[in-house]
């Protein structure tokens, strides 16, 4: 990343943008099982079809998702498997983190003896 240009790194900040927030993810994540209609994946995540599709024409516009037409529905599928591997080295971090401050906070809060 080091020598990247100013212009190479701004399409890198556009793609983690793309990661920042919640919807995004949770469609990244469904679609480990596979590609999926839109309207699966609205029903999966719980929000309406419009907003599931701009969230994933977003995705698409990183080169994350991959969508085909069939008929009158639309499937997407992940286009780039190394996105998996960068969330579960992300998600890996945080939870050695968050477990190291559990310890650290029982540490200095000890639970009562229940005895």
């Amino acid at each position: 990343m080091k020598e990247l240009p100013p212009e190479a790194l701004e399409h890198v900040a556009a793609y983690f943008q793309a990661l920042s927030e919640p919807t995004r993810l949770n469609l990244i994540n469904l679609l480990r099982a596979g590609e999926r209609n839109v309207g699966e994946l609205a029903r999966s995540c719980g929000c309406t079809t419009a907003n599931t599709s701009k969230h994933l024409a977003l995705l698409a516009g990183q080169g994350l998702v991959a969508r085909e037409s069939r008929g009158t529905s639309v499937y997407y599928r992940i286009a780039d498997e190394t996105i998996y591997a960068l969330c579960d080295l992300v998600c890996d971090s945080l939870a050695r983190k968050f477990a190291q401050q559990a310890q650290e906070r029982a540490m200095f809060h000890p639970r009562p003896d229940i005895s």
